[in-house]
């Protein structure tokens, strides 16, 4: 029997693949396939529907099996655990394929687009960048953590943090001194890591055409704009702006019934990395706000006082992201808030 649909469990080496025929009856079962095995055998088969959760690695194997004449399609973890017959206690490589391979069959799934080499490649420097802040950020707070065991309590603030630890150094004890020191020279060396791969985010953002468009918007800079253009491209699996700025979050939860609809707090689906960038875009707007007479900040200031500070800046980055999508899928220049 032919085989219509096909699910793969994703793994570091040993993979598990569930296919099911035009009856839906379980026509392939292959509960270990190793890594080096798994290309082969995919290639054996006719075309069919391939879906796999998108996960790490999730986006180079889809490459693959697409070179290969098979429709593959990518879903969120989160829309396969209900499929899982099992549940939670039984849970397996083999049962997780048959999920996912239920899953791809139902109509109106919504799918992950798959990444081409060149987007996720630009991707990689904000991901190590983010990596270098996280680091900076554990690394002063470790240091606030060793100097409040000696009576010195620091503010978060970073560079309160730098200047007071470098300051009160001699005054430790000759091991903490030495530990302290290290932690503000390994502060010292991200933030130089940080600063350079800010240069290549700026260069990035110079060379494109679409970044400096985006870059027009109130609150959108490099970091911004490339992160927008590696992560959706040119917006087409979005239809309207609206769609996309509820994909990025945040949104509220809804909990409706019986016709009465009811709004929750905001959620934290979509993008984190994309959706913090936009908030800090919207924070800056806001902040410089009252010293600007420009519409962006005349109507940013008025949603403030409105709606309040955190509800604005939800509303700003919103704004910002229906406008991004505008810029990205329709070439539509800047246009002011209404």
């Amino acid at each position: 029997m032919a085989i219509l649909d096909v699910g793969i469990d994703l793994a570091k080496n040993v993979f598990a693949v569930h296919g099911v025929d035009e009856h839906g009856k379980p026509a392939l079962v292959w509960p270990k396939v190793t890594r080096d095995q798994l290309h082969e055998r995919v290639a054996a088969l006719p075309p069919c529907t391939i879906g796999m959760e998108a996960c790490s690695g999730a986006h180079h194997w889809a490459r693959l099996f697409g070179d290969l004449g098979h429709t593959v399609r990518l879903m969120a973890p989160k829309f396969v655990a209900p499929y899982r017959l099992s549940g939670q206690r039984g849970k397996n490589d083999a049962a997780d394929a048959a999920a996912i391979c239920e899953a791809v069959q139902r109509p109106n799934r919504r799918f992950v687009p798959i990444k081409r080499v060149d987007p996720q490649a630009r991707l990689t420097p904000h991901r190590t960048r983010q990596g270098f802040v996280e680091q900076r950020t554990a690394t002063l707070d470790r240091i606030r953590g060793l100097l409040s065991e000696f009576g010195v309590v620091l503010p978060l603030k970073a560079a309160t943090v730098r200047r007071e630890a470098a300051a009160g150094l001699e005054a430790l004890p000759g091991w903490a001194r030495l530990a302290i020191g290290d932690l503000l020279d390994e502060v010292r060396r991200l933030d130089e890591r940080v600063v350079e791969y800010d240069r290549h985010l700026a260069h990035m953002a110079r060379e494109d055409e679409r970044a400096r468009r985006l870059m027009r918007l109130s609150g959108v800079g490099e970091t911004t704009a490339t992160a927008l253009l590696a992560t959706v491209g040119n917006g087409h699996d979005f239809r309207c702006g609206r769609q996309f700025a509820a994909w990025r979050g945040p949104v509220p939860g809804q909990y409706s019934s019986g016709g009465k609809a009811r709004l929750g707090r905001i959620t934290k689906t979509g993008d984190p990395y994309l959706r913090t960038l936009l908030i800090l875009g919207a924070r800056a707007v806001l902040a410089l706000a009252k010293t600007k007479t420009d519409p962006i900040s005349r109507w940013a200031a008025v949603l403030e006082q409105r709606r309040g500070y955190w509800k604005a800046v939800v509303a700003i980055a919103a704004k910002n992201a229906r406008l991004a999508w505008a810029v990205l899928a329709k070439g539509e220049a800047f246009k002011m808030p209404a």
